[in-house]
């Protein structure tokens, strides 16, 4: 009798663990997955994405700078993945204000780069972030307003 009793207990608790298992991968295959953005692959890969021209100009050490560049201002306006909550605001960023924030960073540092090589590095960059999946839907004209 008492192993009638364990056996059936064990079924139970097999049944309860399963359909919460289930649930939550159920859950979380709904769910897409969080881009994450990881600052040594995002510097090979925009690397390798360059166009010859710049590629040949700049080394890692330069892009993985202008890497840090752009996630600083990009961390300044609010859109870093850090927190965990969603923001319900959209954020939005010109890629000509993110450049024209590196390229004073570059000045004031003297690291002597031009318009073309970080225009070059930040279409990488989004790149990588398309890839990755960081980037949302683009904006239709006056949803923003609304």
């Amino acid at each position: 009798m008492i192993v009638l009793y364990a056996v059936l207990s064990l079924a139970v608790v097999f049944l309860i663990a399963a359909f919460l298992v289930g649930r939550e991968a159920r859950r979380l295959d709904a769910a897409p997955p969080r881009a994450v953005f990881d600052l040594d692959e995002a510097t090979e890969w925009v690397a390798n994405h360059l166009p010859f021209e710049v590629s040949a100009e700049l080394s890692y050490g330069d892009v993985r700078r202008i890497l840090e560049w752009s996630l600083d201002f990009l961390r300044a306006r609010g859109m870093s993945g850090a927190r965990p909550e969603v923001v319900e605001d959209s954020v939005v960023v010109g890629p000509e204000e993110l450049a024209d924030h590196i390229l004073g960073r570059a000045r004031a540092d003297d690291a002597g780069y031009t318009e073309d090589q970080v225009a070059a590095v930040l279409d990488a960059q989004f790149g990588y972030f398309d890839a990755i999946g960081a980037i949302g839907p683009e904006a239709v004209p006056g949803e923003l307003d609304e």
